[in-house]
């Protein structure tokens, strides 16, 4: 144990003191024992892990040129990883040079080296309301004042960002425009073109974070805000191989335009120097000599299934008068218990019968909406879900299950 002096020590910085930590990774440590089914994490499933393709990349890369890959590299990122992120970009219609890409410790590193650099203590944020945790950490970090904007089930309203933007005077919009977390939505192309056309005219950054695109498994897909008219010189977009690799990789993405590109990698010099070279280099390899879109239609398929289990099984868990969604990809459906339902008092009743969830009130920047829940049908088999949902209902209803 640490001794303790007679004289104090100085207090920890404002910031620190003003962020709270995440209700999800806190309730993450609650669910760790195997007994429980947990659709709480977003956790991809690990059976579906490509885990000898990657051992291979890694085997190779540390074969051909292990002093390289276990070498400093630069902050910007691996050419070679650089240029295939380019190249799928590009095949998805958004014109991508390896150049305008920064290589980073996850796409939520990416979010914090945009806040550190757009974001003076005061600046105003906007963001989609409910919202991705953690983005509210970083913003809370950075000093920011984040207003919420309404959302419906279609996602964000244009023109209530319109109003909001014109009475706020923000700096930045975050957005998760495809199967949104914690909601599971997607914006359709007329309110992305909509949203572009808002933040040129009140002049506002836009990051649209786009972990989730890839997990597509029903319906088209849809172009990035990026690329609509207005919003080319003013988005930064935010990219993970998280979702469609290995979470544990920790490597994202980042293109921006060149002045803020240049302010990040600035940053991330700051932060870490840059991200893993060998984990870059295994990557790159990877997407080399891998049909990555092969195996992402594997994980497609699985989830698909995974979610027909949580959705369909919904009404028989929840109590009558609940709503929830049914996403066409992604991970995550958004459900709201009738009123009087408090998600978060009744966990603690989900977890002694080892089912969990996240309570959706956590995901608010404004008043928050306790009746409301957020699932995940990533992490287990279609079977265990229908097993979970058992769990769930009785938990939901305080008795026993009938034998």
């Amino acid at each position: 144990m640490l001794k303790t002096s007679s004289t104090p020590v100085p207090p920890l910085a404002a910031r620190a003191a003003r962020t709270g930590s995440s209700p999800v990774r806190e309730l993450l440590a609650l669910t760790a024992r195997p007994e429980v089914i947990s659709f709480a994490g977003g956790l991809p499933a690990p059976a579906l892990f490509d885990a000898a393709g990657i051992a291979d990349a890694f085997a190779q890369v540390l074969s051909a040129d292990p002093h390289r890959a276990l070498q400093y590299s630069t902050s910007e990122g691996d050419p070679a990883l650089r240029a295939a992120v380019a190249a799928r970009a590009g095949g998805r219609g958004l014109a991508t040079d390896a150049d305008d890409l920064i290589v980073t410790t996850g796409s939520q590193q990416g979010l914090s080296l945009l806040a550190g650099t757009l974001l003076e203590p005061g600046d105003v944020v906007l963001v989609e309301d409910p919202c991705y945790l953690a983005a509210l950490q970083i913003f809370s970090f950075a000093g920011a004042r984040v207003v919420p904007v309404p959302t419906d089930d279609e996602g964000l309203d244009p023109a209530a960002l319109d109003e909001i933007a014109a009475r706020e005077h923000p700096k930045l919009l975050y957005v998760v425009p495809t199967f949104q977390n914690p909601t599971g939505r997607t914006l359709s192309a007329e309110r992305r073109a909509a949203v572009a056309e808002v933040a040129a005219r009140r002049g506002l950054w836009i990051a649209e974070d786009d972990p989730y695109s890839e997990l597509r498994f029903e319906g088209e897909p849809v172009p990035w805000i990026a690329g609509f008219p207005g919003a080319e010189d003013r988005t930064a977009l935010l990219g993970s191989f998280s979702k469609v690799m290995a979470p544990g990789l920790r490597l994202g993405w980042l293109r921006a335009p060149a002045a803020l590109r240049r302010a990040c990698v600035i940053a991330k010099q700051a932060t870490d120097l840059h991200t893993s070279t060998i984990d870059q280099a295994a990557v790159a390899r990877y997407l080399a000599v891998t049909d990555l879109d092969a195996h992402l239609e594997r994980v497609r398929e699985a989830y698909r299934e995974r979610r027909n289990a949580l959705v369909d099984g919904l009404s028989a868990a929840l109590p009558d008068g609940s709503r929830w969604n049914r996403p066409s990809g992604g991970m995550f459906v958004w459900a709201t218990l009738p009123d009087g339902h408090d998600a978060t008092a009744l966990l603690p009743e989900a977890l002694r019968h080892d089912v969990a969830y996240v309570p959706g009130a956590p995901f608010f920047a404004g008043p928050p909406d306790a009746s409301a829940m957020r699932l995940s049908f990533v992490t287990h088999s279609p079977d265990e879900i229908r097993e979970g949902l058992e769990r769930l209902s009785v938990a939901l209803r305080g008795g026993h299950r009938e034998e």
